[in-house]
């Protein structure tokens, strides 16, 4: 017996939200123990709007709040083949005048310590060209393809 394929398992999303500041650069977030950036997102929750994960994502991985207002939606993609993604953008009217301000309020333990670990470690602004070395590849191709 083969199974239906109506019936499967809806996808998981990712919502996220791209920061864009006056010189066109995108504002990513360093992968704690890994060598790759990436956009503040994460996994929508269940009774979540995406907009409301994504709302939430850049609060934990930035400390950021910003009004609902500011937040224009992008799409929803399909990224891998266990999860979507969807994007909203900021384009920010005051631009900051460091990162060191941001923080991380998510983590996860360690697999190695045992300690409590942020999820991100660092913050820089990314040029189009930036993006195809500092993110992962997949993640890179679906950023370049979009305007920001």
């Amino acid at each position: 017996m083969t199974a239906d394929p109506r019936r499967r398992k809806p996808l998981a999303v990712s919502c996220g939200t791209l920061i864009i500041d006056s010189a066109g650069r995108i504002l990513l977030c360093h992968v704690t123990g890994t060598s790759h950036w990436d956009i503040p997102k994460g996994l929508q929750d269940p009774g979540e709007t995406t907009l409301q994960a994504a709302r939430r994502e850049l609060w934990e991985e930035t400390g950021l709040e910003f009004d609902e207002d500011l937040f224009e939606e992008i799409g929803h993609f399909a990224y891998r083949p266990d999860k979507d993604l969807h994007l909203y953008r900021i384009r920010l009217k005051e631009d900051f005048d460091s990162l060191g301000h941001l923080i991380c309020r998510s983590h996860f333990t360690h697999h190695i310590t045992g300690k409590e670990t942020p999820e991100v470690d660092g913050f820089c602004w990314a040029s189009r060209e930036e993006v195809r070395t500092k993110c992962w590849p997949r993640m890179a191709q679906r950023l370049l393809a979009l305007d920001w």
